[in-house]
């Protein structure tokens, strides 16, 4: 399959290869419908990012859940009815839309419209690009995701999108994704432009696509094992969940550098002996 366009170089080239050679080729699609042809690549586009993002939040979920996650927090008064089943609905509800205006970015990249490129030793980057490049993604789409994050508390819009999130405010790995079609969508949006405006090794993008996901869950499932000299500076499970329980804090997704330039930084709860864990054991107790 080509990648036709100006450049060569897309990051879902490979999954498509892979999907096409095992799969679409040999058991979908008629013969005479070409690889390359747009339909059949905004198709097939889809059925892998929506089955591949319902299988990392699913698995990597349920193995948090299970052995991660603290389940004697199902008993805090704020953990609600039914809650793991509502928040497992709510987020492959959201995948399955938000995975649309996805596959409409992924298709323009397979076009050949980003910045993307494949080959390190032709690449002008070299090895010290590459590390640069996910240092920037992780800088750039943190700032923008807390901004974003913060306009969704915005009152004029909190009520009509993020407010379906923070319902949970004893969230489990299962909440990780329980949002808001749109306001997921709009969440996960800088991972997206990144590769439109920076130079990216396409294995990189998908690399830190799957972690950004792995990433959401685990801000959600409760453990704060974050080692003590990287509590100001990891934006951890501590941290996201004072996010729901106290609201207008700690807005930032993989650190704490926009929380305190932005004056919203909160120290854990659970360091202070103010935590969920805590509540749970006094009323065991």
């Amino acid at each position: 399959m080509s990648c036709p366009g100006p450049k060569a170089d897309c990051a879902m080239d490979h999954v498509l290869n892979i999907a096409d050679h095992y799969f679409f080729t040999p058991y979908v699609y008629p013969a005479l419908w070409p690889e390359d042809e747009a339909l059949r690549q905004i198709i097939s586009l889809w059925v892998v990012t929506n089955l591949g993002a319902q299988l990392i939040y699913l698995g990597f979920g349920a193995l948090n859940f299970y052995y991660v996650f603290d389940h004697k927090l199902m008993k805090h008064p704020q953990f609600i009815k039914n809650q793991v089943r509502k928040e497992i609905q709510l987020g492959t509800v959201s995948i399955f839309w938000m995975s649309f205006p996805t596959v409409a970015l992924f298709f323009w990249e397979v076009r050949g419209h980003s910045k993307l490129y494949d080959n390190i030793n032709k690449s002008s980057l070299g090895w010290p690009g590459v590390f640069q490049s996910i240092a920037g993604f992780l800088f750039f789409t943190d700032m923008c995701i807390y901004w974003i994050h913060r306009g969704m508390h915005h009152k004029s819009i909190y009520k009509h999108l993020h407010k379906q999130h923070h319902i949970f405010k004893i969230p489990t790995p299962f909440a990780s994704h329980a949002f808001h079609p749109l306001d997921g969508f709009l969440q996960s949006l800088p991972y997206h432009v990144y590769p439109f405006i920076f130079p990216l090794h396409k294995v990189v993008y998908l690399s830190l696509f799957v972690f950004v996901n792995i990433w959401t869950i685990s801000i959600h499932d409760g453990d704060y094992r974050i080692p003590s000299p990287l509590i100001y500076l990891i934006n951890g499970a501590a941290h996201h969940v004072d996010h729901h329980l106290y609201f207008n804090y700690n807005y930032g997704q993989y650190f704490t550098l926009w929380d305190h330039l932005g004056g919203s930084y909160r120290h854990p709860s659970v360091l202070l002996g103010k935590g969920s864990h805590d509540h749970v054991r006094k009323l065991m107790a």
